[in-house]
């Protein structure tokens, strides 16, 4: 007889992300024992933007749940999509990516990724100086 795995409940509490941004802890390995995902629900506050970042060897989908939310995406953050309540993103692994929510209402999303480790695959990157300029004076870090 095979041992038998017990499902696992988890009561949110609040972590800050390396890359920015207040993500309720769900399940990861951390949490739940988790051994190949992890989901997470991320509260980004109007007038903010996340840190450029990957996840390395990790692909992530994004469901935005309410709000909206700015993409910079791909080599260098050169590519750009606006995600709106409802939409999906998924991110393939190791894709540079950068949330910039400019919008006047916070921006909810709930993040799945491959990686069952809450924080180990985050890679930060550089912003570059052509984005820093276009984005003025957003608070770097809360989003």
């Amino acid at each position: 007889m095979r041992d038998q795995k017990q499902c696992t409940v988890v009561r949110t509490g609040e972590y800050e992300g390396v890359q920015g941004g207040t993500f309720g802890a769900g399940i990861s390995a951390q949490s739940a024992g988790a051994e190949r995902l992890c989901l997470h629900r991320l509260v980004m506050p109007a007038g903010t933007r996340g840190r450029p970042h990957l996840h390395e060897g990790h692909e992530s989908a994004i469901f935005v749940q309410s709000g909206t939310v700015e993409v910079w995406h791909g080599e260098g953050l050169a590519e750009h999509v606006v995600l709106h309540a409802g939409d999906y993103i998924h991110i393939p692994a190791d894709t540079p990516h950068m949330p910039v929510n400019s919008g006047t209402e916070d921006m909810v999303c709930v993040v799945a990724r491959t990686d069952p480790n809450e924080q180990e695959g985050v890679r930060l990157l550089e912003l570059p100086a052509w984005l820093e300029s276009q984005l003025g004076p957003l608070l770097v870090g809360a989003g």
